[in-house]
């Protein structure tokens, strides 16, 4: 089934690419075409000029009806034309305004300059015009329309990628789901079996402390088995208490790791509200002290400061490991990236998840200095009285 998606996708990509690649090519084609006419045109008024400079014995000479035509029907191309013997400036298919104006008209002489050659019209061997003249408006129009089309298709081929890129994360998202779902459903035989075995162990001749202890290990297994079951739906968020949320997480991680691990949590005395999942908060708060702790390979501190702002409730997690380079600052949330040489690179891309998608919150790396540690910061926003 995956295979015929990943199959489907890609047809889909294909035939969209020739479509819009027979489009753009053929809307390239007419406007190519539709230039090239509009420069002979062009072509054929400027011969007609010339007959005309080419009349310098007798002003009463008759013009060609071509020529008469090409003059008369001309309503597009940009003139100024300039008389030696008056030393005055004339227009056609041109604003008077642009012309009357010395700044604006030699600036315009120049540009039609960079364009065309000036036709000079003699009599008698005198030049008495001089006409300058440039590209019609739609010319100037039509030159733009290549740059456009690349454009185009630039945006075309972006629009691809991205949907490409967008539907083998959802096919990733749905397998790791699966998957989770999966863990939390095999779990839950054996559980079933440790919760029946401390039952009695209870009516045994034991140390109960150790039956407690089995107690608090199989509540957590139950609390992964949630958590793994809700990967991939929409938890229930509910008004919590941040601090209290943030102790239990943080003395749970604490009594289970090593005594290497300098523990150090600082927070409010008063309490902070947020819209919390217990479930998948806690498990965002193990995943940053766990790759603090495997940054700092077993020994070093770590620190859990909780405060809150006018609008926010910010959770710091700090370590002392060898910290992360700037490079890698976003992409250690992609799923699948590790700069460690052992585990999947799903950590931190889970606590991104839970964090900005699920709770609308953000996370990311605050500061890191290589040898001296990383602060990642969490920000949630505060819950409504």
């Amino acid at each position: 089934m995956q295979f015929f998606g990943s199959l489907n996708r890609w047809i889909f990509i294909i035939v969209s690419a020739l479509i819009i690649s027979l489009i753009l090519w053929s809307t390239f084609g007419f406007f190519k075409q539709l230039k090239e006419n509009e420069r002979e045109k062009m072509l054929i008024w400027a011969e007609a000029q010339k007959e005309i400079a080419s009349f310098d014995v007798d002003l009463e000479t008759p013009l060609s009806a071509t020529s008469l035509t090409a003059i008369s029907s001309n309503k597009t191309t940009p003139m100024i034309l300039y008389s030696h013997k008056d030393n005055k400036y004339d227009s056609n298919n041109l604003d008077p305004a642009v012309v009357n104006n010395p700044i604006k008209r030699a600036k315009l002489i120049s540009q039609f300059n960079s364009e065309y050659k000036p036709l000079d019209i003699k009599f008698n061997g005198k030049l008495i015009q001089t006409v300058y003249y440039g590209n019609s408006p739609l010319i100037n129009k039509l030159k733009y329309y290549p740059a456009i089309l690349i454009i185009m298709l630039m945006l075309f081929i972006a629009a691809i990628y991205y949907f490409n890129k967008t539907a083998k994360s959802a096919e990733q998202n749905k397998l790791w789901a699966g998957m989770a779902k999966e863990t939390a459903h095999q779990i839950g035989t054996p559980l079933s079996s440790l919760v029946g075995w401390t039952e009695i162990l209870k009516t045994e001749n034991v140390d109960q402390s150790y039956v407690v202890e089995m107690e608090k290990d199989i509540t957590r297994l139950e609390m992964i088995t949630e958590r793994f079951s809700k990967v991939g739906s929409v938890p229930t968020l509910e008004r919590k208490n941040l601090v209290t949320e943030t102790i239990e997480a943080y003395d749970y991680l604490k009594n289970r790791s090593s005594k290497l691990i300098n523990f150090d949590l600082k927070i409010p005395s008063e309490p902070i509200f947020v819209d919390l999942n217990t479930q998948l908060f806690s498990w965002t708060v193990e995943n940053l002290v766990k790759n603090g702790i495997d940054a700092m390979r077993g020994k070093g501190d770590i620190s859990v400061v909780v405060e809150a702002t006018d609008r926010h409730a910010l959770i710091y997690v700090t370590d002392t490991g060898k910290g992360i380079p700037k490079k890698y600052h976003k992409r250690i949330f992609t799923p699948g990236f590790t700069t460690k040489k052992r585990g999947w690179g799903l950590g931190l891309s889970l606590a991104k998840r839970i964090i900005e998608e699920y709770h609308n919150g953000k996370i990311k790396v605050l500061k890191s200095s290589p040898g001296k540690g990383t602060t990642f910061v969490i920000s949630l926003k505060l819950a409504s009285a």
